[in-house]
């Protein structure tokens, strides 16, 4: 009997471990990659202090943040490792970092859609390098101008939630039905498309879709998206493929919310704890117990 081959597919343990590197014995943070995360405003500097947080556990050398100062002054205090790069504006992104020294950039989580946001993403989508992820407002900001998406350089990665997806095509009557939206949507645009959710999938460029086997319940707490967002620029900062990185993050994103319920319960469980629990991802990942071995 021949079986039709599927375009469905789930990510476990084994498949993502094939795609896992482990950080050189020589590395150093300048081998490590940069990244540029885009994020926060006046009154959502939390976002970017996770998203910052989150990118510095998942492996990069160096991560620049480019925020209002209102946001950098509250995020350095807890984040002294971050490079600072000020927007000209102190309440919101406006003006555009400096993109030649990163290779890797995410913008979102916390921006906001004043005016003056929304002209400053338009300006970085025209002079984008390298494919970049976008989450929140800036997704917000692409449902109300549909035709900037066709900007977005090949195999970027949006990391859309339910109803962040709906207002960028349209509602669906249900979960399989929004999944193949996501299908079409990715393959039309070039793009990497992560619908979040119980069972997060990953939509591929070529039609291939993969459903998540980590996680649970308790992430559906608010600045999980925004810890995503910062384990993928991470991710991609390090010199994983669009394609890898989505994979290896939504698995360790989820691996790490399932981790933190040996301390909390789906009712405590919060972002930070998600981020605090990386290093047991990823050790799970490697394969290796918490030993400190220096002549290994």
């Amino acid at each position: 009997m021949k079986f039709k081959q599927t375009n469905f597919h789930l990510l476990t343990q084994e498949s993502v471990k094939a795609l896992y590197q482990p950080v050189p014995k020589f590395a150093h943070k300048g081998s490590n990659g940069l990244g540029l995360l885009i994020a926060g405003s006046r009154n959502m500097p939390g976002a970017a202090l996770l998203s910052a947080k989150a990118a510095l556990r998942s492996g990069l050398g160096k991560l620049i943040v480019h925020a209002p100062t209102e946001v950098l002054d509250k995020v350095i205090l807890q984040l002294p490792e971050i490079i600072c790069s000020f927007d000209l504006n102190p309440d919101c992104f406006s003006t555009l970092p400096d993109l030649d020294n990163s290779n890797a950039l995410a913008i979102g989580p916390g921006l906001g859609k004043d005016f003056a946001s929304v002209k400053g993403f338009y300006e970085l989508l025209k002079n984008l390098p390298y494919p970049i992820i976008v989450d929140a407002d800036a997704l917000n900001i692409f449902a109300e101008n549909k035709t900037w998406i066709d900007l977005l350089p090949e195999n970027s990665i949006l990391t859309p939630h339910t109803g962040e997806f709906e207002r960028l095509t349209e509602k669906s009557a249900n979960r399989f039905e929004r999944t193949l939206k996501s299908i079409d949507f990715a393959q039309k645009h070039r793009i990497i498309v992560i619908l979040k959710g119980h069972y997060t999938t990953i939509a591929l460029p070529n039609g291939n879709v993969f459903m998540n086997t980590t996680g649970n319940q308790g992430m559906a707490t608010a600045g999980s998206g925004d810890v995503l967002t910062g384990i993928l620029l991470g991710l991609l900062a390090k010199g994983n493929s669009p394609e890898n990185a989505a994979k290896l993050g939504v698995y360790l994103h989820g691996l790490a919310g399932d981790c933190a319920l040996e301390k909390q319960s789906h009712e405590s469980l919060i972002a930070s704890d998600i981020i605090e629990n990386l290093g047991k991802a990823f050790k799970e990942l490697d394969g290796k117990k918490n030993i400190f071995l220096p002549f290994e």
